[in-house]
This record gives structure tokens, C-alpha cells and sequence, in this order.
């Protein structure tokens, strides 16, 4: 059963949904660069900052899987207009923005609206290129880094870097009322498993348990992490309210999910942290080679990620999307060792392999579940990157900062044990006690003994040493699951997609 849609909208719906996803990387883009003003302006706390960053992220989850849950039933248009609203409404707050609660608010709106964006445009794309699902994904999602390299070079530039930030704050609206122009006339196309009269119950059985205990722990542990008390209980309270709203959502739907979609879910984490929460460490490691214009590291890794990833057919057209994914480990794993061991110029080359390597991981997993889930619809799509999302922060990027704690505490003892002992402060990850250092003072007591360039050296040690941890934590893990994927189905014949239109003729 096919999409009854022209060549020209079907052109018109792609490259709408590009703008879309390319206005979010914008928006963040202008956020991340901006936050220092936003602190000098309104006289703000570290963390009164964060939560104004944090507004834009959190809600992108929250509408993601929401969304996916409905986007069938209100229709791709009506939810693609509320997302375009709330896009609007979060630049326009933004540069009227005259308090820390207005900038608050926008980013919010900015959050919401991203999640309504990628809860329409990956079914969207995966419905109206139902027979090259990765490769589409895969250019559909070059949007991403494009948003990065434009909005960089816009932040970046020197004629354009000494506006006002709440000037720059209207360049997120200008892709936005294109996109929705370009939506006034094209007609959406029907979600594969609605066009297959696949029943909407077939689509909660593929999640079943499993995705759902999954996504509703660590939604849980973001929203009441935000907005409950604290304790240091939250993991332990996060797992039991996953597993009870699991298991009811099991019972319900008479399923325990499917469990290779579960293991990809369970692999956004590693992969999430690889692509995006490495890139802080990357900025440090081009610093000594870059200097002040350091910044310009993630412009050059978005333009590498964006020209491969319009060259993605030619991947998808020789290996199946367990074999990219493999492929990209081994990238992301050689490219990581090599910049925990490089300097100079080599840091360069050992760049561009880590780059080459996150380019293919997200929107090949999304292809990988488009292909072999079809009957998960939106719902299975938008939930495995809600949780990508939601863990790099809850999981991934605090990890990293362990790595680093443990190897800064290591490397300062060996640069003086008094530093050690009255620098030494306690941290915690998920209810676990472990000894930080408090750089602050550390750098204080080492200018006094004439010990800071010791110092500054042990702490570039322990980055390097934490991305070597990284590269073996992460993507060789990554390495070894998608390698057994992609044996799985040599074994079983060779990989093919699923097509609900073919069970459908054999039923």
C-alpha cells in the first residue's frame, strides 16, 4: 500500500521538516553562546543559568514522546503549526526578554517546540521514503549540524558577534516562518502503520514494558529531579516508578515489548554520549592549538558531520544500518584514543576520525528502528531519541565528569599530596560517595608552593586520561553490541527491512 504523493510535495515536506530541525540547532546554538551574556546582564548564578538552559532541554523529551502518542490522531499538520507557535513565541520572548523568568519561558517554549519537531518530522520522512528510510533519515538529519555550522559562524563571526544577544535572537524566527510557509500547501502523508490499518494497540505492544520502564525512569528522574525535593534517593525512587509504570503499561498492552528494540534504546545511551556529551572535552583538547578560537572546533566537526551525512546514500546503499553503526564505533573509539594521546597538529587528524565517527550514529539508529519496527509508528521512533536525550544528561555527561574527578584526584596526588589532602572534597553520582578535588582551591595552594604549571599539567592529563576511559566505556562497548547485531543477522540471512505492505499482501 503506497503514499499517494506528488514528487513536488513530497520535496516541499523534506525540506520543510530540515528547516525545522535546522531552526532547534540554531536556537541552541544562540543559547549555548549566549549564556555568559544572559549571567553578566541579569547578574545570575551558575545555576540559575543551568536552569534556564536546562528549560530548553527537558521539554523536548516531555513532547517527543507525548506527541507520538497522538501525532496520529491530530494529524502531522496541526502538530507541525504548534510547533512552528511555539518556535515563534520562543524567539519573540527571547528578544523582548527584560528578566531572567521571561528568558525562562522561552526556553521553554523553545524545548516544546523542538520535541513537537521530532515527533513530526521523523515519521513524516520515514512514510514518504518508506523504501530508503536510512538514507533519508541520515540527510534529513544533516539539518542538525547545518543549524550548528550556521548558527556558529553567525555567533562567530566578527562582523555579526558584537550584536545585541537579543537581536541574534531573531535568527532562530527567520528559518522558522520559511518551514512554515513551505507547509501551507503539501499534502502529509498517512503514517505507514496507519496506512497499513495496523492497530493502534500493535503499536504499543512493540514498546511494551521494557521501552516503557525505560523512558518513564528517566523521564521521571528528570522532572522530579527538576521540580521535587532533593534527595539522594532520586535513582532508587526513578527505577521503582519506572518499573511500576513499566509493568503497568505491560499489563495493559499484553506485551513485554520488543526486546531488540529495548537494547537499542538501551544503546542511545553510550551513543548519546559519544556524539554529544564529548564535545566539551573536544573544545578543551583544541584550546592549546586554537586558542581563543577554540569555538570554531564544533563549527568544524558540524561541517564534517553535515557534508557526510548528505553522502549517506552511499553508505546505506552497500551495508545495512547494524553495519554502519559498527563502522561508526570503530571511527568514534580510534578517534577518541587518538586525541587522548595527540598534540599539535596530530590533534587535528585525530578530530576528524572522532567527527567522521558521530556523524552516522543517530539517524542510523533511527532508520534501523524506521526498518525493522514499522508497526511502532511515531511512537517507537520518538521515544528512543526522547531517551538518547534524556540520558546524556542523567547518565552520560555526569559519568564523564567522574572519569575526570577520579583521574584529577590521582594526578594531583602525584603532584603533591598536601594539595591532595586539602584540596580533597566529596562528590556523589546516582547515591554513590567519591572524592572530587576543588580545582579553585587546588590552583591556589599550587601557586603558593610554585607548583602550577604541575598542576595545569596533571589536570590536561586527566582530560586525555578521560577520554581514553571514555573511548573504551562507550564506544567500544558500542563496538561489541552492534558487531553482534550485525552477525545476528548475517546468521539469519542477511539483513532486510520490514514492510507492513508486503505482510500485509501475505496475511
Amino acid at each position: 500500500m503506497h503514499q499517494d504523493i506528488s514528487p513536488k510535495d513530497k520535496q516541499l515536506l523534506f525540506w520543510g521538516s530540515f528547516l525545522a530541525l535546522f531552526a532547534a540547532a540554531v536556537g541552541f546554538v544562540f543559547r549555548v553562546m549566549v549564556l555568559g551574556d544572559w549571567q553578566v546582564e541579569f547578574n545570575l548564578t551558575g545555576a540559575e543559568v543551568g536552569r534556564i538552559f536546562g528549560a530548553s532541554l527537558w521539554p523536548i523529551a516531555v513532547t517527543m514522546i507525548l506527541f507520538s502518542l497522538i501525532v496520529d490522531k491530530v494529524g502531522y499538520k496541526p502538530s507541525i503549526y504548534c510547533a512552528f507557535t511555539l518556535q515563534i513565541l520562543g524567539g519573540v520572548l527571547t528578544f523582548m526578554a527584560d528578566s531572567p523568568n521571561t528568558l525562562y519561558w522561552a526556553s521553554i517554549c523553545a524545548g516544546l517546540g523542538h520535541g513537537v519537531v521530532e515527533a513530526v518530522i521523523n515519521p513524516v520522512c520515514a512514510s514518504i521514503y518508506y523504501k530508503e528510510k536510512s538514507k533519508m533519515l541520515n540527510i534529513l538529519h544533516a539539518s542538525w549540524p547545518a543549524g550548528f555550522v550556521v548558527g556558529g559562524i553567525l555567533m562567530l563571526s566578527p562582523v555579526l558577534r558584537d550584536l545585541g544577544w537579543n537581536l541574534k535572537a531573531l535568527w532562530i524566527v527567520i528559518p522558522v516562518l520559511c518551514y512554515g510557509v513551505m507547509f501551507i500547501k503539501p499534502k502529509f502523508p498517512v503514517d505507514e502503520r496507519v496506512l497499513n490499518k495496523v492497530p493502534y494497540s500493535e503499536m504499543l505492544k512493540e514498546v511494551g514494558f521494557l521501552g516503557t520502564f525505560l523512558a518513564a525512569f528517566l523521564l521521571f528522574h528528570e522532572l522530579y529531579g527538576r521540580f521535587g525535593n532533593e534527595t539522594e534517593h532520586l535513582i532508587w525512587i526513578s527505577l521503582g516508578a519506572g518499573a511500576l509504570i513499566g509493568a503497568g503499561f505491560g499489563i495493559f498492552t499484553k506485551s513485554i515489548g520488543k526486546p531488540l528494540y529495548f537494547l537499542l534504546c538501551l544503546l542511545m545511551i553510550p551513543l548519546a554520549t559519544t556524539e554529544l556529551g564529548t564535545d566539551a572535552w573536544i573544545k578543551e583538547l583544541m584550546t592549546p592549538s586554537m586558542g581563543e578560537f577554540a569555538g570554531w572546533a564544533i563549527v568544524a566537526s558540524a561541517s564534517i558531520m553535515m557534508v557526510l551525512r548528505f553522502q549517506a546514500g552511499f553508505l546505506t546503499s552497500r551495508f545495512s544500518p547494524p553495519t554502519i553503526l559498527v563502522i561508526s564505533s570503530l571511527f568514534s573509539f580510534c578517534g577518541l584514543m587518538a586525541l587522548s594521546v595527540s598534540s599539535g597538529v596530530a590533534v587535528w587528524g585525530a578530530f576528524v576520525l572522532y567527527a567522521v565517527g558521530q556523524t552516522f550514529y543517530w539517524p542510523t539508529v533511527l532508520g534501523f528502528i524506521a526498518e525493522r519496527f514499522p508497526k511502532g509508528g511515531a511512537l517507537t521512533l520518538n521515544s528512543a531519541t526522547a531517551i538518547g536525550l534524556l540520558a546524556v544528561g542523567i547518565i552520560g555527561t555526569p559519568i564523564l565528569g567522574v572519569f575526570n574527578d577520579s583521574h584529577t584526584v590521582s594526578n594531583v596526588k602525584s603532584v603533591s599530596e598536601e594539595i591532595h589532602t586539602a584540596a580533597k572534597s566529596d562528590a556523589s553520582f546516582f547515591g554513590a560517595s567519591y572524592e572530587s578535588i576543588d580545582r579553585a582551591k587546588a590552583t591556589e595552594i599550587a601557586a603558593e608552593q610554585g607548583l602550577s604549571d604541575e598542576l595545569q599539567g596533571a589536570m590536561n592529563e586527566a582530560s586525555r586520561q578521560s577520554l581514553r576511559t571514555t573511548a573504551i566505556s562507550f564506544p567500544l562497548v558500542m563496538l561489541i553490541a552492534f558487531g553482534l547485531i550485525a552477525l545476528y543477522y548475517r546468521k539469519m540471512g542477511g539483513y532486510q527491512p520490514i514492510e507492513l505492505q508486503r505482510e500485509s499482501s501475505n496475511s
